[in-house]
């Protein structure tokens, strides 16, 4: 899966992104930070330092099986957060479709929902994103690629390695 429309961000540019979407929430006083697993734990994490806020927790919702989208699917909800998760961020690292977000928003519809990266059909689903990409563009992000030389490419899991 390697064609002109992919394109690879770093670990380098995935921090400086993350720093960048912190800086534009530090005007809010967050209660707390939802992070999407798995891709939005890393950025909540990070945003999470820079705004020294201490309450994060993770909505657990699958809509990929490597790079398949299907429906999206709760498999961790989160319990205790109050109205409709008003003073709460969440945070995704991608809202390509929306499905993911829409699911989130259902459960949460007055908390602040920003991604480091938006595609035109997920964008509307968004408060905050840092970087927009054409829906066709396909992102790999660095937990998901391997440098070699000069370039990434994508690299299997390795426990979908041990099965090969």
């Amino acid at each position: 899966m390697n064609n002109n429309k992919d394109h690879f961000i770093s670990w380098q540019q995935f921090h400086q992104d993350s720093r960048q979407l912190a800086a534009e929430l530090m005007l809010t006083p967050w209660q707390g930070i939802i992070g999407i697993a798995r891709g939005g734990m890393i950025p909540a994490t990070i945003i999470a330092r820079e705004l020294n806020v201490r309450l994060l927790d993770s909505l657990c919702i699958a809509s990929y099986d490597h790079d398949q989208q299907g429906e999206a699917n709760i498999i961790k909800n989160i319990e205790g957060i109050k109205n409709g998760g008003e003073g709460f961020v969440i945070i995704d690292d991608l809202v390509d479709t929306g499905a993911t977000a829409k699911v989130a928003r259902k459960l949460f519809p007055n908390a602040h929902f920003a991604t480091l990266y938006a595609k035109p059909a997920g964008k509307p689903f968004t408060d905050r994103c840092i970087q927009e990409f054409p829906q066709d563009c396909w992102l790999h992000f660095p937990w998901d690629s391997e440098q070699q030389e000069s370039h990434y490419r994508y690299s299997e899991p390795l426990i979908e390695q041990q099965l090969l």
